[in-house]
C-alpha cells in the first residue's frame, strides 16, 4: 500500500512539474500614435509578436501622403496592413530584409521604446535613421 501512495505522489509531482514547466510566455509589444517625420497618418500602429516572431502594422495615410504615393503608384491603398517576420539580434528586434542582396532595408525596434528607426543596406554599408517617433508603447505578457 505505501508503494502505491509513493508511486501517485511521484505521479502527482511529475504533472505539477509538467504543467509549471510545459507553459509558455508570450510577449507583445504595441506602438500606436506613431508620427513619422516624412508622411502623415491618420492611424499608424505596429504590433510585434515576440512568440510568433510577427510584426503587423496597420495605417492610414491621410488624405495629403495618400495622394502624394498615388500619383507614381496605383496600387497604393490609404488604408492597410503589413506583415513581417521578426527576430531579436543584441538588443534590437529587427523585421526580415526587403530587398535585394546588395541593397536592403528593414525596420529595427528596441523593447520599451517609442522610437522606430529604419536600416539601409547598400553594398554592405549600413545606415540608420529614424522612421517614427510613436506616442504610446505597450507591452503584454500573457501565459498560455
Amino acid at each position: 500500500m505505501k508503494k502505491n501512495k509513493s508511486y501517485f505522489l511521484h505521479f502527482f509531482l511529475f504533472l505539477i512539474y509538467l504543467s509549471v514547466n510545459t507553459s509558455a510566455f508570450s510577449e507583445i509589444m504595441i506602438l500606436s500614435k506613431c508620427k513619422s517625420l516624412k508622411d502623415g497618418f491618420i492611424k499608424n500602429e505596429y504590433t510585434l509578436d515576440l512568440e510568433k516572431s510577427l510584426m503587423i502594422r496597420n495605417y492610414i495615410y491621410d488624405n495629403k501622403t495618400y495622394k502624394k504615393y498615388r500619383v507614381t503608384d496605383l496600387s497604393i491603398k490609404k488604408e492597410n496592413s503589413i506583415e513581417r517576420f521578426i527576430y531579436e539580434e543584441e538588443e534590437f528586434i529587427l523585421t526580415d530584409k526587403v530587398g535585394y542582396p546588395q541593397f536592403f532595408t528593414q525596420l529595427m525596434f528596441k523593447k520599451n521604446s517609442p522610437i522606430i528607426n529604419i536600416k539601409t543596406v547598400i553594398n554592405n554599408e549600413p545606415a540608420i535613421s529614424r522612421l517614427s517617433t510613436c506616442g504610446k508603447v505597450e507591452i503584454y505578457e500573457s501565459e498560455s
